[in-house]
């Protein structure tokens, strides 16, 4: 079920980072970055001495990340921005991962563009631009939550280990000193702030400001639309296998089924520190692995819909808009909190705070006449209530 999907994502990771060209640029005793065509490029660096505590990527290779050091008045502020990848709920597709950057890092890209939220520029980042910033590329497939091995296949399933182990490295590096944290994430990222937000706030002082931002990670237990339990089936999966269970919010596991509490609309009641959601209604990832899967679409009735929602018959569009209305649904008790923020728009789109295009461009969405950045930032530094929901987009959704 969903076999294949992290395909798709290895794909799109590959080419938002594929740029000509370069200057060199570097910080002495960091690693290695340089501007390409105007974009901070940050090297990769592995992780030490991870393996001798278990943390390692599927195939059994140390866990990685990019790093680029903060300056001036960020130097004692962290952003630790965890990328997207999907998740793997069987063998099979567990296996076909050790082979990507996914679920090894001898894959990973040597170097990654650090755009969005993660931008050195203070014109495309005006609040987070020169704070120490950290992206952990996902090589586990259980958003960092699972800890169990399958020997026959020579798998290991350790994300939870190598949450441990970034997070005690990157406190060496100097967040132990941090006065603000924020910890951030897309899709499978966006769902591990969610499921790790309140232990980041754990790793510090109390008088550090920790705020946590899932930026496409909110995704709903809701039917397809032949009815079936799909989506819910994977997540099922992917906590069976990967022994997630153990891992997962005892707030949650004392009442609810493991799977239910994977799912972030469980969740959300649960957690005490400061949230920020950053979702579009639309979510093309979860329209079309969710609500209109293959599987529930044999005849490909959908696919001209799927591709370009300009495309979608009234009846298709109708059951769009109720999904829409699901999440607003789910989101509301959420919404009651004076601490926590949110930005859900209607644009057609999956992941929006780490492109610098809807992040802050002179194009980005803009919902009360602030761009996500903006939103963003006057949630995190309390300069304003931020809890917004717009039926617009720049891009073309279905109104």
């Amino acid at each position: 079920m969903l076999k294949f999907l992290w395909v798709c994502i290895v794909i799109a990771t590959f080419f938002s980072n594929w740029v000509d060209g370069f200057v060199q640029y570097s910080h002495e005793g960091d690693p290695k970055t340089e501007i390409i065509n105007n974009t901070l490029m940050v090297s990769l660096t592995l992780i030490q001495g991870a393996d001798v505590k278990g943390a390692v990527c599927l195939d059994g290779t140390l866990p990685a990340y990019y790093f680029h050091r903060g300056h001036g008045s960020g130097k004692k502020s962290w952003l630790v921005h965890f990328q997207g990848g999907g998740w793997c709920g069987n063998v099979t597709d567990c296996v076909a991962r050790k082979k990507t950057q996914l679920g090894s890092s001898n894959f990973m890209l040597p170097e990654t563009g650090f755009t969005g939220i993660l931008s050195y520029k203070a014109e495309e980042n005006p609040d987070f631009f020169n704070w120490n910033r950290v992206m952990l590329p996902s090589c586990d497939g259980a958003s960092f939550s699972g800890d169990s091995e399958n020997k026959e296949e020579q798998l290991q399933f350790r994300g939870h280990r190598i949450w441990l182990a970034a997070m005690e490295k990157l406190m060496s590096l100097g967040m132990r000193h941090a006065k603000k944290a924020l910890i951030s994430g897309c899709s499978a990222g966006g769902l591990t702030s969610i499921l790790h937000c309140d232990k980041f706030r754990g790793l510090f002082q109390r008088n550090t400001k920790v705020k946590c931002l899932s930026d496409a990670g909110f995704f709903l237990d809701s039917v397809d639309i032949s009815g079936a339990p799909t989506f819910r089936n994977f997540f099922s999966n992917v906590v069976s296998l990967q022994g997630v269970k153990e891992n997962l919010p005892h707030f949650c596991t004392s009442r609810l089924d493991p799977t239910s509490c994977f799912f972030p609309q469980n969740l959300l009641a649960g957690i005490k520190t400061p949230l920020f959601i950053l979702n579009s209604a639309y979510d093309s990832f979860q329209f079309q692995f969710s609500l209109v899967p293959a599987s529930a679409d044999p005849n490909g009735l959908w696919n001209s819909c799927k591709l370009n929602v300009t495309n979608c018959s009234p009846t298709q569009l109708h059951i769009l808009q109720g999904f829409r209305s699901q999440m607003l649904q789910a989101l509301k008790p959420f919404s009651k909190s004076n601490q926590n923020g949110m930005f859900i728009d209607s644009c057609y789109a999956h992941c929006q705070s780490q492109f610098q295009l809807t992040w802050y461009a002179a194009n980005s969405t803009i919902i009360g006449n602030k761009r996500i950045s903006q939103s963003v930032g006057d949630w995190y530094f309390d300069r304003a209530e931020v809890k917004v929901v717009d039926k617009s987009c720049h891009h073309l959704v279905p109104q």
